[in-house]
């Protein structure tokens, strides 16, 4: 009977299989983890692409970035928009918000006093359709609240939930709010939520662009203490978001006095005052008084030197020939003409640069990206240089057929070129361009001036974009998100929304880009279950309404695969087994018992089964995939040795022992032989191959292994890797079982020092190494500090989960076994 609870690392896959082609290769580029990083998930170690593709060991790993101790205040979290010049104080909207957040504002001639009321509603809902200012008028309050010294601040898009689980995920180990793992962006979220309720420290919230207001409702967050407050703003008018302290605000366009305002302030700053006449009242009417429109005006102006009677002049000609392009009745933003008639005056206008056809080639690119931004990068990849070299070339969607058609080599673009075109698109108004190369959300375009581009281009345009940038965006995936999560999501959202703009242009006949098979097994990688289960049911429906064979189509297989992989990551484990015992026996059915696809399909079977416990399930289902891929493949064939690890795994599981030392000391030499001593699955297997060891009694000979493997984790990944931290908690318990107590003393008090400087004194992995090092005390007789440190584990556990969790009455048995004389302190654990 053990009397302490511990986390142990698992070592079979939690990895499924898939059916489909290789990934397009990436350009060797340099990984790095990006500060205030988060990660999550178990990346795989082996390619998990291919026909026969298998992942053969899975384990955690996060990138972790090194609390501050303490926390260095003030935090912020995201990107804040840059206010626009000439930026309007929209005193009216203001006061609005102030009164829903139940500040007074008291003014008298000599100063201004602000006072809080009682009638404090925390969530303010800023709603307007686009381009009325609703995310500028969030960014000064977002601004405003820096100056302050506000603890924390945070901005992010809400247009799609997984980049407010990722923003939340990141501040949770800014803050290093308590229930952090930096393993899973989810339960990091959570952790946040419950940090932002409890803490007496000031903060401000920016949900900017909310669609979906079921999918955000889990996550507005609460200030239980009065401290903190939410801004968020949508397009949309929904009861749903508002109500239960949430209050909506409604965002109109600029009042005619604004509007003038604007355009007097922006063109006298930047000495163009000469440029205002007597039509400028008139030019801001023709505009609607819209915000964007009026940049988009004012930016014109300025570049080419218009009067306010030049440009009205050129917009009214320019909107009388745009009923074929949008006719009144198919305005549905209500100022979308506007938007798109000064779209075309700047376009027309970038065409005499020389950059101007590459300008415009870019702009429709990043009208189907995401409008929050996209990694600078991007457009230094081959296959986006490529596309721009092809529209520098001609001129027409006929044009772009012929240079298809005879395969004619395209002038290079170089990346210096691609910059050129962006900077003048952002002299112009149209996108905001920034050049640091390592912002992941360089380059954002308004989502009423993307959606202008788009109505403005034809389908051969659209399909030639869609596929240079789905190859981009993979080119740019890291080969382990877990190396770069922020660069990760950023690239998920792009792929989200060239799913939503240019979905059909992503499948051909035959197959999907598989930009669509990164995107949903990134999901999976980020922990992002619920997500992932959406993401791959559409995946899978797709695949069987669109390609021959339907639900035998290979790339069905591997839809079908990933989502019982999401189906087990939200524990809807019933669900995954029975889809892929169908899966299975239609393979079966349809190409035979030894096909490459239904080995596949029943080892992802056996996965599951062993990952829910039906462990004699798996040992069947395993053992014919072993003897077919031997038979087949050979047995150092990779995937032959991933079925053998599982099914070696899986004999321990079901206590045979013997027969698991046996397959993992062939499987580890074959691995140390083709990868090298060093290898991590070589690494890993030593790992494994010690625990089967510990478990037979073979005390001696798995810690000789579990040192080499500690030596090994040291030198390669450092001391202070998650891994790392990992074996030596596992070193230190076999030298407690081995009653070499002072040795497991000492090394524990190491781990957990360092743990606990690394994750945090209440991080759950922090609780279990001093568990550990309580069972090693009360092995040793030091009976008093066994206790001393339960006695803190139990107290920070109950403060963190509850009295009534799990953990924290396993916890609080083994603090009363201490404290019994009874108990026999030094008897095994296992």
């Amino acid at each position: 009977m053990s009397l302490f609870y511990r986390s142990r690392r698992k070592s079979t896959s939690g990895e499924l299989e898939d059916a489909t082609a290789p990934q397009t290769p990436r350009a060797a580029r340099r990984v790095t983890a990006r500060a205030g990083g988060v990660a999550a998930g178990g990346p795989i170690i082996a390619s998990a692409l291919g026909e026969h593709s298998q992942v053969t060991y899975v384990e955690k790993q996060y990138v972790m970035k090194k609390p501050a101790a303490p926390v260095q205040w003030p935090v912020l979290v995201g990107t804040i928009p840059i206010l626009a010049s000439a930026f309007q104080p929209r005193d009216g909207l203001r006061r609005a918000v102030d009164e829903a957040r139940g500040r007074v504002v008291l003014s008298s001639d000599s100063s201004v006093n602000i006072q809080q009321s009682d009638d404090h509603r925390p969530v303010q809902v800023l709603s307007g359709g686009g381009g009325v200012g609703k995310s500028q008028l969030a960014a000064a309050y977002a601004r405003e609240a820096i100056k302050d010294n506000t603890d924390l601040v945070l901005w992010t898009s809400a247009n799609d939930v997984q980049q407010v689980l990722a923003a939340y995920a990141q501040a949770a180990l800014l803050v290093q709010a308590p229930g952090r793992t930096g393993a899973d962006l989810e339960v990091d979220a959570q952790a946040f939520a419950r940090w932002l309720a409890s803490t007496d420290r000031r903060w401000l919230i920016v949900l900017d662009d909310i669609t979906n207001p079921d999918a955000i409702d889990p996550w507005w967050p609460d200030s239980q203490r009065g401290t903190g407050w939410v801004l968020a703003t949508t397009r949309l008018k929904d009861p749903r978001l508002t109500g239960g302290g949430r209050v909506g605000i409604n965002v109109d366009v600029y009042t005619p006095a604004e509007a003038t305002s604007y355009l007097t302030t922006r063109l006298t700053r930047d000495g163009k005052a000469h440029l205002l006449d007597g039509q400028a009242p008139a030019l801001t009417e023709a505009l609607g008084c819209l915000p964007l429109a009026l940049g988009h005006a004012a930016a014109h102006m300025l570049r080419e030197g218009a009067t306010c009677s030049a440009y009205l002049k050129q917009f009214t000609d320019r909107a009388a020939r745009l009923d074929d392009l949008l006719p009144h009745w198919a305005d549905t933003e209500r100022y979308g003409r506007q938007v798109v008639t000064t779209l075309l005056i700047a376009l027309e206008a970038t065409d005499q640069d020389p950059h101007g056809r590459l300008a415009r080639a870019a702009l429709l690119v990043a009208a189907l990206l995401d409008p929050t931004g996209h990694p600078h990068d991007l457009w230094a990849t081959t296959p986006l240089l490529t596309y721009l070299a092809q529209q520098q070339s001609v001129g027409s969607a006929r044009r772009i057929l012929a240079l298809r058609r005879k395969k004619k080599a395209a002038r290079p673009i170089a990346n210096d070129e691609a910059r050129a075109a962006l900077r003048l698109l952002d002299r112009y108004g149209l996108i905001t361009y920034g050049n640091s190369a390592d912002d992941l959300r360089a380059v954002r375009i308004h989502a009423l001036t993307a959606r202008a581009v788009r109505e403005t281009i034809t389908g051969i345009q659209r399909s030639a974009a869609t596929t240079a940038i789905a190859d981009a965006l993979l080119h740019l995936w890291p080969d382990l998100d877990q190396t770069e999560p922020e660069l990760a999501s950023a690239l998920r959202t792009s792929v989200d929304s060239l799913i939503a703009h240019a979905g059909d242009e992503l499948w051909t006949p035959t197959h999907p880009h598989q930009v669509l098979f990164r995107a949903g097994s990134s999901l999976l990688d980020a922990g992002l279950g619920s997500t992932a289960s959406a993401y791959w049911e559409q995946m899978a429906a797709d695949c069987e309404r669109r390609l021959p064979l339907g639900a035998a189509n290979p790339n069905a297989l591997t839809a079908y695969s990933r989502l019982a992989g999401a189906y087990m990551q939200v524990g809807r484990t019933k669900k995954a087994i029975r889809m892929l015992k169908r899966v299975a026996t239609d393979h079966e059915q349809t190409f035979g018992v030894e096909h490459p696809q239904t080995v596949i399909a029943r080892h992802n079977l056996a996965v599951c089964y062993s990952q829910s416990g039906r462990i004699n399930e798996a040992i069947k289902l395993l053992k014919g995939v072993v003897a077919v891929r031997e038979r087949w493949l050979g047995s150092e064939d990779p995937d032959t040795l991933a079925a053998q690890a599982n099914l070696a795994f899986c004999y321990a599981e079901a206590g045979r022992i013997s027969d698991a030392i046996a397959i993992e000391e062939r499987v580890g030499p074959v691995l140390e032989r083709l990868l090298g001593a060093e290898h991590r699955r070589t690494m890993f297997s030593r790992s494994n191959l010690a625990s089967f060891y510990w478990r037979a009694g073979r005390t001696s000979d798995a810690i000789e292994l579990m040192e080499r493997v500690v030596a090994d984790s040291e030198r390669l990944l450092g001391a202070e890797h998650p891994d790392t931290l990992a074996t030596r908690t596992e070193l230190a318990s076999s030298y407690s079982r081995a009653g070499r107590t002072s040795d497991a003393i000492e090394l524990m008090e190491r781990v957990v020092a360092d743990t606990e400087r690394l994750l945090g004194a209440e991080h759950p992995s922090t609780l279990a190494t001093r568990t550990e090092l309580a069972s090693s005390y009360s092995r040793a007789g030091r009976t008093s500090d066994a206790i001393e440190l339960m006695e803190r584990v139990v107290a920070d556990t109950e403060r963190l989960l509850g009295a009534e969790h799990p953990q924290t009455r396993t916890a609080s048995d083994a603090l009363s076994q201490l404290r019994s004389p009874e108990i026999d302190l030094g008897q095994s654990s296992e």
